[in-house]
C-alpha cells in the first residue's frame, strides 16, 4: 500500500515543478524592461562562477594610425576590454501544506486544487518583487537586493562603485551614465528635456530604444502631446503595457509607463536605455526552481517547497544609459 505522505509529497512536487517552469516567462511578461530584454536575448543564464562577470568595453583601439607607404605601424597590444564583476542576488518564496491539509485533501485532484491558490500567490510574490527590484538602488535588506535601474543609471553618475568599478575615479570616467537632474518638468518643457538626454546617447547607430518613465513624467509627456501625435507603440502595447512612442534624436523609443499602481519606477523619473547593453542574468539552477529536496519542520506537522532566484542585473556600457529626474 502506498504511503499518502509519499504520495502527497509527489503531487506538491510535481505540481511545484510543472508550474515554476513557467516563472521566467512570468516575470520577463510582467516588467517591460525585462520583456524588452528578453526579446533581444539579453536575459542570459549565468552557469558558475564567484561572482556574474560582464565584459565590456572600455576604451577605443590605440593601435590606429594614418601611414603611408612603408610607414611602420603600431601593432603595440591595445588593451580595450576589462569586466564588471556583480554579486550574486538571492530570493525565496515559500509554499507549505500542513499534515492535517493533506489528510483532509487526501484525492489528487483535491491536493492541486489547494496548492493552486497557494502556488498562484506565490508566484505573483516573487514575481512583483522582482519586478520591482530591477528599479531598485541594491541596498534594501543589507544589499541583498538586485542592483536594478537607480544603481546601474544612477542620479549622480559620478559617485558610487557599480560592478566592482569605481566610477568617482579617472579611470572610471567611462563608467558613467547621463544625468539630467535640478530641473522641475512640466508638460511645457519635458519634450525639451527629453531631447536633451537623448542627444547625449547617440553613438553612431546606438540610441536609446526604451524610455521608461514614473507616473510624473509619463503624464507631463502625455499633455504635451497633441491628439493626432499620441502614438502608441505596437510592440509594447501588444504585451500588455501602458505606452507611447518618442520620436527625438538618432529615431523613435518607446515610452512605457511603469510607475502605476504597484508599479516601481520612480514618479518623477524617466529612464533612456539602450537595452543592448543591459542584462538580466539569473543563474541556470536558480531560474525561479524549486529548491532542494522536501523540507520538513522539525517542530511541526508540515512541509514546504522553495522556489529560488539567484542572479543579478548587468551593464555593459553605462555611458550609453541615461535618466532625467527632478
Amino acid at each position: 500500500m502506498a504511503n499518502p505522505s509519499s504520495t502527497m509529497t509527489e503531487i506538491v512536487t510535481t505540481t511545484l515543478r510543472n508550474r515554476t517552469g513557467l516563472l521566467a516567462d512570468n516575470v520577463s511578461n510582467n516588467n517591460a524592461l525585462l520583456n524588452r530584454l528578453k526579446k533581444k536575448g539579453n536575459i542570459k543564464t549565468v552557469s558558475g562562477g564567484r561572482t556574474i562577470v560582464q565584459e565590456l568595453e572600455y576604451a577605443e583601439n590605440g593601435t590606429f594610425k594614418r601611414y603611408s607607404g612603408y610607414e611602420s605601424l603600431n601593432i603595440s597590444p591595445s588593451d580595450v576590454f576589462t569586466a564588471a564583476e556583480f554579486d550574486y542576488k538571492q530570493a525565496a518564496v515559500a509554499v507549505s501544506i500542513s499534515g492535517l491539509e493533506m489528510l483532509q485533501n487526501s484525492g489528487k485532484e483535491a491536493v492541486i486544487d489547494l496548492l493552486a491558490s497557494r502556488i498562484k500567490n506565490a508566484e505573483r510574490t516573487i514575481v512583483n518583487n522582482i519586478a520591482s527590484d530591477c528599479y531598485s538602488d541594491g541596498t534594501a535588506d543589507g544589499g541583498k537586493q538586485i542592483g536594478g535601474l537607480q544603481l546601474l543609471v544612477d542620479s549622480t553618475p559620478s559617485t558610487g562603485t557599480v560592478g566592482g568599478i569605481d566610477a568617482s575615479t579617472t579611470i572610471g570616467t567611462f563608467w558613467r551614465n547621463i544625468a539630467k537632474t535640478g530641473t522641475t518638468a512640466t508638460a511645457a518643457n519635458i519634450q525639451s528635456l527629453m531631447n536633451e538626454v537623448a542627444l547625449q546617447l547617440v553613438r553612431g547607430t546606438d540610441k536609446t530604444d526604451l524610455i521608461l518613465a514614473g507616473s510624473n513624467k509619463y503624464n507631463f509627456y502625455l499633455q504635451s502631446l497633441q491628439a493626432i501625435q499620441r502614438i502608441t507603440s505596437e510592440d509594447m502595447a501588444g504585451a500588455g503595457f501602458t505606452s507611447l512612442k518618442y520620436f527625438g534624436h538618432g529615431g523613435s523609443a518607446d515610452v512605457v509607463l511603469d510607475g502605476g499602481v504597484g508599479g516601481a519606477c520612480p514618479t518623477d523619473s524617466m529612464f533612456f536605455l539602450n537595452t543592448d547593453y543591459i542584462f538580466f542574468r539569473p543563474h541556470a539552477d536558480r531560474n525561479f526552481s524549486v529548491l532542494g529536496d522536501d523540507r520538513y519542520s522539525t517542530n511541526q506537522d508540515a512541509m514546504v517547497k522553495l522556489i529560488g532566484f539567484a542572479g543579478n542585473m548587468t551593464v555593459s556600457n553605462r555611458r550609453l544609459q541615461g535618466v532625467l529626474t527632478n
